[in-house]
């Protein structure tokens, strides 16, 4: 087991608390051996597991979903660049989509920091009337809209 780390050994490489690590492996991200003492024991390809947890949860991607995809990986062996390349195909376009959203806001908000909503008819986040609130709940000029969903530029009107 001398390339195991502990509990401790793999929070301080990780960065992620103890807690976490055990929440983590409840719920089947990674996984632990166990000592005759009971002690958790994980291998150093943990350490890659929980940094791709700790990014896809960066990004906004569910738990179950990083479960969903961590049980695509292989098992008895460290993944190769194959394997993680297979997972990023599978998460590719919906990642774009959110820097696109990401995108779109940082830029929409960079035009608000010095209008302060004076000028309302040029304001990219404006909703008169509340003309939008028919299409459902939420930001409607900025998040995506469903496939088949017309996209409505109310400062056109």
């Amino acid at each position: 087991m001398h390339e195991s780390l502990t509990i401790g050994q793999l929070s301080a490489r990780s960065g992620v608390a103890p807690s976490a690590l055990r929440f983590y492996e409840r719920l089947g991200l990674i996984h632990a051996q166990r000592t005759g003492g009971n002690q958790r024991r994980y291998a150093r390809s943990e350490l890659r597991r929980v940094a791709f947890i700790r990014i896809s949860q960066q990004v906004g991607i569910s738990l179950d979903e990083i479960r969903a995809a961590l049980d695509s990986l292989p098992a008895s062996r460290t993944p190769t660049a194959s394997d993680w390349a297979r997972l990023s195909s599978v998460w590719r376009e919906r990642l774009n989509e959110r820097i696109r959203l990401m995108t779109k806001l940082r830029d929409d908000l960079d035009s608000c920091i010095g209008c302060g909503c004076l000028s309302l008819q040029r304001c990219a986040l404006y909703n008169p009337g509340d003309s939008l609130g028919g299409e459902g709940p939420g930001a409607r000029l900025v998040l995506p809209r469903t496939e088949g969903e017309p996209e409505v530029d109310v400062r056109a009107s």
